[in-house]
């Protein structure tokens, strides 16, 4: 018993240290906090983060807002909700990448001044997400649930596949978390029942839930691969740029799937 208490404890306080690091949601000061896995509860955090958007969606559009501005006003919530961290990084990782001299992408990209690129990616994922949620029509709320949750997998798979290219930085006590694939694969199994969930609980959900779920799947691994490409691993501000890039290309994906799935229905 006293083994199963400790282990509770040790994962409510990765939860809370997860959350302090991940979001801006306030934590109270008393409560004791761990950050050496918080990687691992990523995707968790994902949903967290998910959710609360989706509940501010369901607010925004009972108060009659316009599809484009209640979508806009969503994206900048979600931006302030990870206080910029994986935005800042995609715009870190747009500055090094168009450096032509590999060797200096990660200085440029540990520079803190923002550079031109850097601004174009940040208004490229903006522009990308707001667009993209106006124009869902079928199951957004779960479409938001889901791409926050998908990107931080593919954050995890970004971590536990590649060589982490720092010897010092935020980012180097996340790889010690997720030494191998084999330790994304519980959070997998995680999407996996959130997307049966769905299947279940939304009538006629099931093929466009089970197409979600390939198409993040895909995605997420996809983004971390292109990335390791690039630059022959990772680095923190690559793991942000995973999660925004995923998130955004997960949305898209959303078009693309209700397209089929109306055009089945239609012919």
């Amino acid at each position: 018993m006293n083994l199963v208490l400790q282990t509770l404890h040790a994962l409510w306080k990765s939860w809370l240290g997860a959350i302090a690091f991940y979001t801006v949601l306030p934590i109270p000061p008393n409560l004791s906090l761990s950050f050496q896995k918080v990687s691992r509860l990523a995707p968790t955090i994902g949903l967290l983060i998910g959710g609360i958007l989706w509940l501010l969606d369901t607010i925004l559009v009972r108060l009659d807002l316009p599809p484009l501005t209640c979508s806009a006003t969503l994206v900048v919530l979600w931006i302030l909700l990870t206080g910029g961290l994986h935005l800042d990084g995609a715009m870190d990782s747009a500055d090094g990448l168009a450096v032509m001299d590999p060797n200096r992408r990660l200085e440029v990209m540990a520079d803190s001044r923002t550079g031109a690129f850097g601004v174009m990616a940040a208004v490229a994922i903006v522009i990308l997400k707001t667009v993209t949620l106006s124009d869902l029509s079928l199951s957004r709320g779960w479409a938001i649930l889901l791409a926050a949750a998908w990107g931080r997998w593919g954050q995890q798979m970004a971590i536990a596949c590649y060589p982490y290219l720092k010897p010092t930085g935020k980012g180097a006590f996340h790889k010690a978390a997720l030494p191998s694939p084999w330790a994304c694969i519980p959070s997998l199994i995680g999407l996996l029942a959130i997307h049966a969930s769905w299947s279940v609980l939304v009538p006629g959900a099931a093929i466009i839930s089970s197409m979600a779920f390939c198409a993040g799947g895909a995605i997420a691994c996809i983004v971390g691969y292109w990335f390791k490409g690039k630059l022959g691993g990772h680095t923190g501000d690559t793991y942000g740029a995973v999660v925004e890039i995923t998130e955004t290309l997960f949305l898209m994906s959303f078009i693309l799937i209700e397209a089929t799935i109306t055009s089945q229905f239609n012919s």
